[in-house]
């Protein structure tokens, strides 16, 4: 059986067609408060204002992490004041967060790695840090039960 070249570029162009468009979704985070559903592209996330800090991560990435501080992030989205929020990983795993421990600590939401923004694959595309904790996670002396990697959504209630 032979296949025409215009058959071959057909199959190629919808090929990548598939593959952009599934690159596309990886960098999407779905955002749900209450009934409200929305998704958020990358540069939704990062319109909020960005920072940088230089960090090493109890997985072992190390490198400047940037993103938004989680506090401008909820106010942005109009979820500052929600009584618990919720993040889900792609893995299933998730996290709450409730309004004292949001106040307690200054939570930070990375996009991006050395400029770069994560694929699912290393732990992205978005993640949730403690950055003043950095350094005593890597000594065991503090928890890391509210640091998330792979976030796919945010809920508030």
């Amino acid at each position: 059986m032979t296949h025409s070249p215009k058959s071959f570029i057909v199959l190629v162009w919808l090929l990548l067609m598939a593959w952009s468009g599934s690159a596309a979704l990886a960098f999407e985070l779905a955002v749900t408060h209450g009934a409200e559903a929305r998704t958020l592209t990358l540069d939704d996330v990062e319109a909020v204002g960005g920072s940088s800090i230089d960090m090493h991560h109890p997985e072992g990435f190390e490198g400047r992490f940037t993103g938004v501080w989680l506090g401008d992030f909820l106010a942005a989205q109009g979820m500052d004041e929600a009584r618990r929020v919720r993040f889900i990983a792609h893995d299933g795993y998730n996290t709450f967060l409730t309004p004292q421990q949001r106040g307690d600590k200054d939570y930070f939401l990375v996009t991006r790695l050395d400029g770069e923004p994560i694929a699912v694959e290393d732990y992205g595309p978005f993640m949730l840090v403690v950055p003043q904790d950095a350094e005593a996670v890597l000594e065991g002396t503090e928890s890391m039960t509210r640091w998330i990697w792979g976030i796919r959504e945010v809920s508030a209630r």
